[in-house]
């Protein structure tokens, strides 16, 4: 991460019946609320991940999601509280985003915000997701906010979209 990263936040305009979201750098407390959310058996369900053991997830974070410098990171908080969390980085020469929010904050305009604010900081285009094709939510989540269907990648028994937003938004 540059070190002029680390007191940036991204803010969304909110009113006063909406929850308020921000986006910040992520910190070393928030790896063990991001490893609960990971093992959320609904999560798992949704997602067709299979969560890490305590020690491989930590390592992945601190060595290759923390220790790449050309991925962006930020943790998602709703009202002070630690929701989730959305990075981008490259793979080979595609940049992907991906994102992970804790149930608590599921089906709440949670995900639509941060993702909004998140791609405003995030300007590199053309960028990628995959999405489990089960995981509806996270389709329409990519989709409202320009990514289009561009194929679909098999893995193993499980189908997932590739997505891809070729426009900078305004």
């Amino acid at each position: 991460m540059r070190e002029t990263e680390k007191t940036e936040t991204t803010e969304t305009p909110r009113t006063t019946e909406e929850p308020h979201v921000l986006l910040r750098p992520v910190t070393e407390d928030d790896l063990e609320v991001f490893l609960a959310y990971e093992h959320d058996p609904e999560a798992v369900r949704r997602s067709r991940f299979t969560p890490r053991p305590r020690d491989a997830f930590l390592k992945h974070w601190r060595e290759r999601i923390l220790g790449n410098p050309d991925g962006l990171v930020r943790a998602v908080t709703v009202d002070g509280e630690v929701a989730g969390n959305i990075v981008s980085w490259w793979e080979g020469e595609d940049r992907y985003v991906g994102y992970w929010l804790g149930r608590a904050y599921w089906a709440r305009g949670i995900g639509t915000e941060a993702l909004g604010a998140f791609l405003q900081e995030e300007r590199i285009r053309p960028l990628y997701a995959d999405p489990f094709s089960g995981n509806t939510a996270s389709v329409r989540l990519l989709e409202k906010h320009g990514f289009e269907h561009a194929g679909t990648i098999r893995d193993g028994d499980d189908e997932y979209n590739l997505l891809v937003l070729d426009a900078l938004s305004v």
